[in-house]
């Protein structure tokens, strides 16, 4: 099992060995990651995680295994070649080929005709003999009339057939050509000929198998199952009889004829339907895997997003008829003040709105409004622009929409509920999105991931795969980021490594008794929270004003003995030597090399004494949208705009341009050079600059593109607040000079293939 996992992912037995035994101490994939780089040879959370997953399933093909073996041994049918191909097989799909002609059947028609011992009739029509001579000495079981020898022709058959079927030599062949050569093949239902629907472009289609993407073939199923399109897959059924002749049937047969029959009922009747049932297994998976994948790195762009901080934030979440909720919350996100304002129709109680906000900012010194992009957020930003700029506050008070995908799923949980008990749902709202500005990962964590909004098909995807993925993708993020002990909600403490939900909730508990932890030590008096829950997850709590000043610092309490070896070394107090970059350059860390302490632990070790505690997040940077443009219906073709992407896609991302329906990026439209992965070139939050190239008013649809050539608007290479790299330029292709081989060979130079 070892070897087999170093041989796929690249690395050395040692390494998966090492990794293995870590996990069975019961260290978490953020701390091997972390803390253990020297015992892991400095594998990344991604190569570790693929190893767990690896381990799990290869530990669940040997559970299978014991209980085939077993089974097969109780039948009697065990014999050192199938054991030897058992022990061999590396997939669930192969073993259980080698176990399907031992399993328990139904009544079959082959069962049948071995009933009626038709058994060695089948043998000769395979090895040849005179099957007249056989049929006519045929005498049936007591009780049972004899049938026409063209029915006994079609039993022997029928127990050829089924043999055939159930033999493992030919399947992955069989599979791996349907794989090349089948196609999909789609058709609307005629109750659904004339109607106009979402799956329009699906109503007469055809794509390879090989070939159909992840986000068609889910688009197709889902499709199917609402009974609006028809699916099938056509299999090469002549190239699928020459695998079977191949392996079936002997040179110079002598009842070819019959065996062509066998052969052709073995495709038609028994492997074609079982063939197209795991081609859609296999594709469902391999759409689910590829969307899940996108879906774990979207989340992951979101809870990195850039973070406002600690500023004393207004929260609004806008609408007409009932008004526009408005919260004040402190630095660390603590309610301080709420109620409601009527700033648009029908109310459009102008003067009274202004004098609350007035209030407010003066009040509570507040330096950001955070806007929900929901119903009427347009209008509510027009309003507060025109605020801002009558009162002069232009250079104290940000307006800034804040994506509130979600934030009704947390206002109407236990979490908020339990939280604010006697608000209101819209107001809890309101504090979500001024929460989510000051910080997205703290605030995001609280809300089922799948609700966010940040994936495509997320519904119809397997949903323990998806959300393992997303848990996987949170606590990555939370781990990475680390966590204010004093501060943190139970819902961000419970992603922490070697935190669960009841442990989150005793150190909530046990804080806000306390009034608060003086140092990471002080964590071993919660109840249960022992020496190896505290070992996992003390690196990521952060401590920032403490009895202890590493404790602010993701060095690991493990490793304090050695900082404060290397602040001795130097004269300095642990105090001195933290952020104290000049004194951390002196110190030569050879000579700290030693036990469990190797150079990439002392690396990260100096570079987190240089700037303790450092947010990995950018700062928050918003789209400045165009007030001029506030519904789908100002838009026209060749406007140059600015929007945040809010989702991408297999085919595209998805861009808020704040008139309440996203507009489509295709992959073709992202940039100026090929790309196959939207990830390559932008992410969620990402700012982006855009040309509109169509506007679809019926089917609500917006066609934007990001390219620069000939349009001189869109940069998805300028995007602002990602941190991405600019798109390079479109590489030139050297001159010709009519040699064709030194022409191939300068192409081949200059393209770097």
């Amino acid at each position: 099992m070892i070897e087999l996992v170093a041989t796929e992912l690249g690395i050395t037995p040692g390494q998966v060995q090492r990794v293995a035994e870590l996990f069975g101490e019961g260290a978490t994939v953020p701390f091997i990651a972390r803390y253990r780089k020297e015992r892991t040879g400095n594998l990344d959370e991604v190569q570790i995680r693929q190893i767990q997953e690896r381990l799990e399933y290869l530990g669940e093909l040997a559970q299978r295994k014991e209980a085939i073996e077993a089974s097969l041994v109780e039948q009697g049918k065990l014999t050192d070649q199938l054991k030897a191909q058992i022990h061999g097989a590396t997939t669930k799909q192969a073993l259980e080929d080698l176990y399907l002609p031992y399993r328990p059947k139904r009544r079959t028609r082959a069962t049948i005709a071995k009933e009626l011992g038709l058994e060695p009739l089948a043998e000769m029509l395979l090895q040849g003999g005179d099957l007249e001579a056989w049929m006519a000495a045929f005498q049936p079981p007591e009780g049972q009339e004899r049938p026409e020898d063209r029915a006994l022709l079609k039993g022997a058959r029928d127990i050829l057939a089924e043999r055939f079927a159930d033999d493992a030599a030919p399947k992955e062949a069989i599979r791996d050509l349907c794989r090349r050569l089948g196609e999909i093949r789609t058709e609307v239902r005629p109750e659904f000929a004339e109607q106009k629907t979402k799956f329009n472009d699906y109503y007469e289609y055809q794509e390879p198998i090989r070939k159909i993407p992840a986000h068609r073939f889910l688009a197709i199923r889902r499709g199917e199952e609402e009974k609006i399109l028809r699916l099938r897959l056509d299999l090469p059924a002549e190239a699928v009889l020459d695998i079977l002749r191949s392996h079936f049937l002997p040179s110079g047969a002598q009842h070819k004829d019959q065996l062509e029959l066998v052969l052709a009922d073995t495709w038609d009747r028994l492997l074609s339907s079982t063939i197209e049932v795991e081609l859609r297994l296999e594709l469902k998976e391999r759409a689910d895997e590829d969307s899940i994948g996108i879906f774990g790195k979207n989340m992951r762009d979101l809870l990195l997003a850039p973070l406002g901080g600690a500023k004393v934030t207004i929260g609004l979440d806008p609408g007409f008829r009932t008004g526009t909720k408005w919260v004040v919350v402190d630095g660390n996100g603590k309610l301080l003040d709420h109620g409601a304002i009527y700033p648009v129709e029908p109310q459009k109680q102008v003067p009274q709105s202004r004098a609350v906000l007035k209030s407010l900012v003066k009040q509570y010194g507040a330096e950001v409004v955070c806007l929900g992009n929901g119903t009427a957020s347009r209008e509510v930003m027009a309003f507060l622009k025109a605020f801002i700029a009558d009162e002069g506050l232009t250079d104290k008070l940000r307006p800034i929409f804040v994506n509130e995908s979600g934030a009704s799923i947390y206002s109407a949980s236990d979490i908020a509920r339990e939280e604010f008990p006697d608000l209101d749902l819209t107001l809890r709202g309101a504090i979500s999105i001024a929460r989510r500005f000051q910080d997205p990962l703290a605030e995001l964590v609280k809300i089922d991931p799948k609700s966010i909004g940040v994936g495509q098909y997320q519904h119809d995807v397997n949903q323990r795969l998806l959300k393992k993925r997303l848990d996987d993708t949170v606590e990555s993020c939370v781990n990475h980021v680390g966590v204010n002990l004093n501060t943190a909600s139970a819902p961000l403490l419970s992603y922490v490594a070697g935190l669960n939900a009841n442990l989150a909730k005793s150190i909530v508990t046990h804080r806000d008794q306390a009034g608060g932890f003086e140092s990471r030590a002080a964590l071993k008096k919660v109840p249960r929270f022992g020496p190896k829950t505290f070992e996992q997850a003390a690196g990521f709590l952060r401590i920032i004003e403490g009895s202890e000043p590493l404790d602010r610092s993701a060095v690991h309490p493990e490793n304090y003995g050695l900082v404060r070896q290397m602040a001795k070394d130097l004269g300095l107090a642990v105090g001195e030597l933290i952020g104290n970059e000049a004194a951390l350059a002196k110190l030569d860390k050879q000579k700290y090399v030693g036990g469990e302490v190797g150079l990439p632990t002392l690396v990260d070790i100096i570079e987190e004494l240089k700037k303790p505690g450092r947010d990995p997040r950018q700062e928050f940077v918003a789209a400045q949208l165009d007030d001029s443009i506030q519904d789908i219906k100002d838009l026209e073709p060749g406007m140059e705009l600015e929007g945040t992407v809010t989702n991408l896609t297999h085919f595209g991302v998805f861009v808020d341009l704040g008139v309440h329906q996203d507009g489509l990026v295709h992959l073709s439209e992202l940039a100026d050079r090929f790309i196959k992965d939207p990830a390559e070139v932008c992410s969620v939050g990402q700012v982006i600059k855009v040309r509109v190239l169509s506007v679809d008013l019926e089917r609500q649809r917006i066609a934007l593109s990001a390219r620069q050539t000939g349009s001189g608007g869109g940069q998805s290479g300028s995007a602002r607040g990602a941190g991405r790299p600019k798109a390079q330029p479109k590489a030139q292709a050297p001159q010709a000079t009519g040699d064709f081989k030194a022409d191939l060979a300068a192409l081949a130079a200059k393209f770097n293939k």
